[in-house]
């Protein structure tokens, strides 16, 4: 079961959509006993870190979550905000994340601001350091649409 983890700070039914559309079970929910027993779960999220981790906690799944990722091995996939909370710290809200990977969530620095905005807005491509099954099937050629002010500083590329 895939679970859609619910924290209120996300596009849930767009991520749900997407699962309806290839004929894959999956569930929003944030009910604790519901997430323990999924078999993979995807943390979306629109909107400022700080109020991201202040709801995983009050919903108490600040806890859950870290069980199943860290002792259960459970897959994750982090979109937007939930891969960002994923990270060690945030400058947007001056505040731990869920420290599981060596990073700092950092505001866009640019500057060339006749060339580029703040925040990144529009449809770009990706560029692949390293092979992952989530990337096998995209060329350079296809596009992502983004908006967003911040983005990962991994210490470990």
């Amino acid at each position: 079961m895939i679970v859609i983890i619910d924290y209120g700070m996300g596009n849930l039914r767009s991520v749900l959509k997407k699962f309806e559309n290839l004929k894959i079970d999956a569930r929003i929910t944030n009910d604790v006993s519901t997430i323990a027993s999924a078999d993979k779960l995807i943390l979306p999220g629109v909107g400022h870190f700080a109020n991201g981790v202040k709801n995983l906690k009050e919903k108490n799944l600040w806890e859950t979550i870290n069980e199943k990722v860290l002792i259960q091995h459970t897959p994750i996939l982090g979109i937007c905000l939930g891969m960002q909370l994923m990270a060690a710290y945030s400058e947007e809200g001056e505040c731990e994340g869920l420290n599981w990977f060596d990073a700092k969530v950092i505001k866009f620095r640019i500057d060339n601001k006749l060339k580029y905005k703040v925040p990144h807005m529009g449809w770009n491509q990706l560029s692949t350091i390293r092979n992952s099954i989530l990337s096998a099937d995209i060329t350079e050629k296809d596009t992502f649409y983004f908006v967003h002010s911040f983005h990962i500083d991994c210490k470990n590329k």
